[in-house]
């Protein structure tokens, strides 16, 4: 592995129990592994409040502000005094998830507008999650209006649906699913998405990347991530480092240096 390129892990959850060492374990071993930045993710208030405290504290760790559609019936209500807290750099991660629904799909829905509607307002890139509701999240987007930076993470879509992603002008975040044996139509996605709209992460404490999987994740093997998708692409590893950090800077201003 390759520890002088650089990566950004653009979306993690280190604040997780699940988490080896801890998020201070886990971000000593991302800075050994060449991850540079890395965005922690909110999901609730109390993760909200977690990942913006991890930002505080750390010069290469940044935040974001979310509801994450298991937990859309508990409402937006308890987020709204985070929007301003320095080093927030999105609003997410939102959307729909029609697999678990753990929350009711109108409440979903309703929660994942307000979301959309926010990040428009404040002009903050929105990072969405969305599982067996690829054509509804594109109706609400095209409703409410597709904000100017949208990051599908953890995109586990084929061909299709990233075509309809990359046409509403988004990223698309590739994650250790990519790795994964059951996974063609990501890889097949992952082929044809263009490099200046490709996004790496970790989702970590989930989704290690094979032949890690089965075990806790973390931001260090974003680079797994990435090597896998330039062996996949016929492409140098450097050629997908350096374009997944500069499109991180890109879909993430608040982290550019």
């Amino acid at each position: 592995m390759n520890h002088d390129l650089s990566w950004v892990d653009t979306h993690c959850h280190i604040y997780d129990e699940k988490i080896a060492g801890g998020a201070e374990g886990a971000l000593s071993a991302a800075r050994g592994a060449g991850v540079r930045k890395l965005i922690v993710i909110g999901t609730d208030a109390n993760t909200t409040q977690q990942a913006i405290a991890l930002a505080s504290a750390n010069d290469d760790v940044w935040a974001t502000v979310g509801l994450h559609p298991h937990d859309a019936k508990d409402g937006f209500d308890a987020l709204v005094g985070f929007l301003s807290a320095p080093r927030v750099v999105a609003i997410g991660e939102c959307g729909l998830d029609y697999y678990y629904e753990h929350s009711d799909r109108q409440a979903q829905r309703e929660m994942f507008v307000r979301q959309i509607s926010i990040a428009n307002e404040l002009e903050l890139p929105l990072v969405i999650h969305t599982r067996d509701a690829w054509e509804e999240t594109f109706e609400i987007l095209d409703l409410v209006g597709v904000p100017q930076r949208t990051i599908f993470h953890c995109f586990t879509g084929g061909t299709n649906e990233a075509t309809e992603c990359l046409t509403r002008g988004a990223y698309l975040s590739f994650s250790g699913i990519v790795t994964f044996k059951t996974a063609d139509n990501v890889r097949e996605a992952a082929k044809i998405c263009p490099i200046d709209r490709m996004l790496v992460e970790t989702d970590a404490p989930y989704l290690a990347p094979i032949p890690h999987r089965g075990k806790p994740n973390h931001p260090a093997l974003v680079s797994r991530v990435g090597e896998f998708i330039a062996d996949l692409r016929g492409e140098s590893i450097v050629h997908i480092a350096q374009h997944t950090t500069s499109n991180a800077c890109l879909a993430f201003p608040g982290i550019a240096p």
